[in-house]
């Protein structure tokens, strides 16, 4: 997958390209048009919630949905 995804990112001028490019970005794209976290790693394949939270660590207004509340603080 890595060799296909360098290969399509050089013949479209984008420079070295990975696969993990490639999964953040639909990672991102689902989470924008309303997906859940759970759903994302369910698409991803991963088989725990903080591999997925990884790729959502850009979009912040989606992890703030998911956080919970620090110790003491008033929700």
């Amino acid at each position: 997958m890595s060799q296909i995804v360098a290969a399509a990112g050089h013949r479209a001028g984008l420079g070295q390209m990975y696969a993990h490019r490639l999964r953040h970005t639909a990672a991102s794209a689902m989470l924008r048009a309303g997906a859940s976290l759970p759903e994302v790693g369910q698409v991803l394949r991963h088989r725990r919630a903080l591999t997925t939270a990884i790729y959502a660590k850009v979009d912040r207004e989606a992890l703030r949905t998911v956080a919970r509340p620090w110790p003491g603080e008033v929700a």
